[in-house]
């Protein structure tokens, strides 16, 4: 057969989709002469009778492979790829099929040709499959073979530069082959091949630096390598011979991009193996050993960052493997003397690196203190001595330092000491044997005098845990109060007695207000060292009355300071909020309980401001300063404060707890009527909720919702504190405030109520019936219940008409007082007008004083005689009188004296002596 006219024959009856006849070109006649040229390839390299015509296959090979030196088309790739399996599948008997592999290599560097441009789509599953026979042909035993797939995955990642295009043809897409190159299983059969790359070392460190590469630019391709176990395969071979030492960083890579990329959870636990860990512990001391560079350096640490998050999986090999107490014991280094041969010959450099890893160090033994086998070794191998001889001042540890020796500079010093404060924090409760026989209470209560004294110091501020104490010693007081919370929140009254004896509780109030002092009320670190200090008072001091007395007036004085503040700053984000609770809680647990610390408290106006803040806080803190309330009122004293208390609008402690009842069942969805009052007596204090709720039966020390409910809102501290205070003359009521009174006051006896419906609810439930007189005594308390709840209806309605009268009198009083006003506003106006019209027109002003002329004269009684009508020449009488209220009953009470007053005609002579008038002193009481 004449392969090359077979190679060009044309098919007939076949047309060329797209094109119009006269569209057609010699080079397109080609391209779809190659497209037939595959089919006889595959045939004859698989035909029984040519399958051992190598020389022609190598001929044919040659040939269609120079056709494609531009590269090849999308829709070829399907037979490509089989056709390049079948020579892999050659090289073992014949070598020679190796160039060819080589050159259509070389080939798939180029990006993929397409004809169309829904050939991208439309091919795309055969890309991706062929992408994977690429990686199945690391089969093949020759370097050069599998060096060339290592380039060729390389330039997916590079521009390569297409050659010539024939016409027709276009690249495709530069992310294109990425793509498909994630989808395929590409990745996973890379890495399945390091087995067969034990005697190429060379091919393994390429075949690294690509899985690399693949890791570090795909998260579906860290999941294809995680799902063939690649985190373990690779850690298992980090510690193969490697003379340049790319093998072990390029592992590590690997393992950091898994990591970062792929998931966690499943790196861990392919790592957490007994085998891995020991191959990380080889790789490890290794570095330790004999690393001097700086990479190497950086290679340690980052293992040992690995080991960490190994070590926060809970089925981890650590503490079998024997790594853990080994890194155990290099915590503990160089503060502890040891004997341990791991570290009699190590010796630090000082440099950063070192100071990474023991800051590592320092942490992992943070996260492997979850397991209590781990606390063992810590034990055994005296870490919390080693913490507290790192949490030293700065001037109690020069001493130890001598001259011309190598140790910590200022600043790694300041990190170390943070870090060793923060893991104390944590180790020390799980340590306390330990940490007592340390007297590690002692050690902290000197580094908190160092860190307030007058000494200058200037934090560098340079680590995570010296945020804030930058330029002072800020960031070592809220740590050292950090390990204070952690150990007396444990209870242990050893601990905080010891405390207590060494007159912590004077030192926290002085730095509390020495740090609040400040000029910088919204800094983040002192509002949450104020806050430590706060509740560790409040632990110390909760159960023990003498330590309440040690709080005495300075502590009150420091919760009055606080309390004053508000809660105007309540949502700022910065801490506020907590420390508004962790005040008033203070209060609660350092001054109620203690009479002479309340009525110091009570002196400073201490219940003002706790009801200030009721009035002014959110809603979630009400409850803590409800229940603060209810204890001061044990003391006789409180009440008297509570019903003084007014706020800014005038608003008295009764209303506003009325005011704060109302708002809780309202958001309850306990159903009320317009005015407050019961909307359903037959469900008096019933919530929106306890409706909705499912009718169980529930065990007898399980707690029903009646009784729970009232652990979760306002209304029993409401009806508790109005128990104390009262519900007779209360000041500053409305109408609408007596309505709730009234079942506030029957609020227990409705909760008893409804405790005695859930009985008979579970007992209908458990299919129980009492006896005749159970069940008649049952029905009757539940029938009280509403009953009581029908007269409470009455008396707010009785309530709501009397208030309702006083409201309409009260309006008949307004409208009157503005009637009168309004009239007096007339006779005003009309007074000015008529002054007005006098004032202006002299008419007017005639006419007026002539009929006042007219009024005097008609006013004046007319003469009974004609001699009467003479009027005396010699004076004329005036009158003056006084009026005296005597004890007798109307007019008769009333005297009233009348003086007579000569006065001389003008015709009298001045000289002349005058005669006094007997009736001068005469007087006339009305009495007579």
């Amino acid at each position: 057969m004449d392969l090359e006219k077979v190679v060009h024959r044309r098919k007939p009856g076949i047309p060329v989709i797209g094109l119009r006849a006269s569209q057609k070109s010699h080079r397109h006649q080609e391209v779809n002469a190659k497209s037939l040229d595959l089919s006889k390839v595959i045939r004859l390299l698989e035909d029984p009778l040519t399958t051992n015509l190598k020389e022609r296959h190598l001929f044919v090979l040659k040939k269609l492979l120079k056709k494609s030196q531009i590269g090849f088309l999308l829709k070829e790739l399907t037979t490509i790829a089989k056709i390049l399996n079948i020579c892999a599948e050659k090289v073992t008997d014949h070598p020679e099929y190796v160039p060819i592999l080589c050159e259509a290599l070389t080939i798939c560097r180029l990006p993929f040709l397409k004809e169309k441009t829904s050939d991208e789509l439309h091919y795309a599953q055969d890309v991706t499959e062929f992408l994977s026979q690429m990686g199945c042909l690391m089969r093949v035993s020759d370097a050069e073979v599998r060096q060339l797939i290592f380039e060729c995955v390389k330039s997916f990642y590079s521009s390569v530069a297409p050659k010539q295009m024939l016409d027709g043809l276009q690249p495709t897409s530069p992310g294109y082959r990425l793509q498909l190159l994630e989808r395929s299983e590409l990745a996973q059969t890379l890495l399945l091949s390091m087995a067969a790359l034990e005697n190429q070392p060379t091919i393994k460190l390429q075949l690294l630096h690509i899985l690399q590469i693949l890791s570090s630019c795909s998260d579906m391709n860290c999941s294809s390598i995680l799902h063939a176990r690649g985190a373990e395969t690779v850690c298992l071979h980090m510690n193969d011979h490697d003379p340049t030492g790319q093998v072990l960083f390029r592992s590590s890579e690997i393992l950091w991009n898994l990591l970062e990329r792929g998931n966690k959870e499943v790196v861990t636990a392919q790592l957490g193996t007994l085998e891995c860990v020991l191959s990380l512990k080889e790789a490890f001391f290794h570095l330790l050993n004999t690393g001097s560079g700086h990479s190497d350096l950086q290679l340690r640490n980052d293992l040992l960052v690995i080991t960490t998050l190994i070590a926060e999986s809970p089925g981890s090999q650590l503490i079998e493997s024997s790594f853990a107490k080994q890194l155990v014991v290099f915590s503990t280094f160089p503060e502890l003397k040891s004997h341990n041969p791991l570290i009699r010959n190590l010796k630090l450099s000082y440099s950063n690196e070192d100071l990474k890893m023991k800051k590592l160090l320092l942490n992992l033994l943070v996260v492997m203190s979850r397991d209590f086998a781990a606390l063992q070794l810590y034990k055994e191998e005296r870490v919390i001595l080693a913490l507290l001889a790192l949490m030293k001042p700065p001037v109690a540890s020069s001493s130890e330092r001598q001259s011309g020796s190598r140790h910590w500079s200022a600043a790694q010093k300041e990190e170390l000491q943070l870090q060793a404060l923060a893991t104390l924090a944590t180790l020390a409760p799980l340590m306390l044997e330990e940490y007592i026989s340390c007297e590690g209470s002692t050690c902290l209560l000197l580094l908190l005098d160092w860190c307030v004294g007058p000494d200058s110091y200037f934090g560098q501020g340079h680590s995570f845990h010296a945020t804030g104490g930058r330029g002072g010693k800020k960031a070592q007081t809220r740590h050292c109060i950090r390990v204070l919370r952690s150990v007396t929140s444990l209870g242990e009254e050893s601990v905080n007695q010891d405390l207590c004896d060494q007159g912590i509780i004077s030192q926290l109030l002085g730095i509390l207000m020495q740090i609040d002092a400040g000029p910088d009320e919204d800094d983040v670190v002192a509002l949450e060292i104020k806050l430590d200090i706060q509740v560790i008072l409040s632990t110390l001091c909760e159960t023990d009355m003498h330590r309440k007395e040690l709080f005495g007036s300075e502590g009150v004085e420091m919760a009055v300071h606080f309390l004053k503040k508000g809660s105007d700053k309540f949502y700022s984000g910065l801490g506020h909020n907590k420390l508004v609770l962790s005040t008033v809680d203070c209060v609660w647990s350092c001054i109620v309980g203690c009479y002479t610390t309340e009525d110091y408290f009570l002196v400073k106006e201490g219940v003002f401001l706790l009801l200030n803040l009721l009035s002014t806080s959110p809603r979630c803190v009400h409850g803590v300063i409800l229940a603060t309330l209810l204890e001061l009122c044990d003391n006789p004293n409180t009440v008297p404060y509570i019903l003084t208390w007014r706020d800014d609008n005038g608003q008295t402690a009764p209303r506003l707890l009325l005011q704060l009842w109302r708002e809780e069942e309202e958001e309850l969805g306990v159903p009320r009527n317009q005015h407050g009052g019961f909307a359903d007596p037959q469900r008096p204090i019933l919530s929106l909720f306890q409706l909705d709720e499912p009718q169980l039966s529930f065990p007898a020390n399980v707690p029903s919702a009646a009784v729970l409910e009232m652990s979760e809102n306002l209304r029993s501290k409401i009806y508790s504190v109005f128990c104390k205070i009262g519900f007779q003359d209360l000041p500053g009521l409305l109408g609408k405030d007596y309505v709730t009174l009234t079942i506030i006051r029957r609020y227990l006896d409705f909760k008893v109520g409804e405790v005695w419906d859930e009985i008979s609810r579970e007992l209908s439930l458990e299919g129980v019936r009492p006896i005749s007189p159970d069940q008649e005594a049952l029905s009757t308390i539940c029938k009280i219940a509403e009953d009581t709840a029908r007269r409470i209806v009455e008396e707010q309605n009785s309530i709501l008409e009397h208030h309702q009268k006083e409201d309409i009198s009260e309006e008949k009083l307004t409208y009157t007082e503005m009637k009168s006003r309004w009239k007096q506003k007339e006779f005003m106006t009309k007074s000015w007008e008529d002054y007005v019209s006098r004032t202006s027109n002299y008419e007017a002003l005639k006419e007026v004083k002539a009929q006042r002329e007219k009024y005097a004269e008609s006013s004046r009684p007319k003469p009974k005689h004609k001699d009467a009508a003479i009027r005396p020449a010699e004076h004329f009488i005036g009158h003056v009188v006084g009026v005296e209220s005597t004890d007798a009953q109307g007019p008769a009470g009333v005297k009233v004296t009348l003086v007579r007053t000569p006065v001389r005609a003008p015709s009298q002579d001045k000289g002349e002596p005058t005669t006094p008038n007997p009736d001068y002193f005469s007087t006339a009481s009305s009495a007579d």
